[in-house]
């Protein structure tokens, strides 16, 4: 797993996930998808890239503007997925946007000090 991509969005305590798998592994590159207040509130690692999305949008154009703004970044076949932040509707843009880019997915979290892979 060398690319992490996961949604920086709401729940109670879904940055703290976040953090812990941006700190958990050595990733060529973290590829956080957020909105106008994770951009501004959110202090991300030297070698992170945010994309923002405004989730009020529709599904459709969500995973539009998600697909143009992934197939430049995401240099590998496969990445590692956590979806533990953020609503449905923006769970399901974040996966159908990866899979129409025909990316593998290996979801993942972290638990008890480390990373898991689900």
């Amino acid at each position: 797993m060398t690319e992490l991509v996961a949604l920086l969005s709401t729940g109670k305590g879904t940055w703290t996930e976040v953090i812990r798998l941006m700190n958990g592994h050595e990733w060529d590159k973290i590829i956080l998808i957020t909105n106008e207040f994770g951009k501004e509130n959110f202090k991300p690692k030297e070698n992170t890239e945010l994309i923002v999305i405004n989730f009020e949008e529709s599904i459709e154009m969500i995973i539009d503007h998600l697909i143009k703004q992934l197939k430049d970044r995401i240099t590998g076949t496969e990445v590692a997925l956590n979806l533990a932040s953020g609503a449905g509707k923006e769970h399901m843009a974040l996966l159908s946007s990866l899979l129409k880019l025909g990316v593998g997915i290996r979801l993942i979290t972290y638990s008890i000090n480390n990373i898991k892979e689900l």
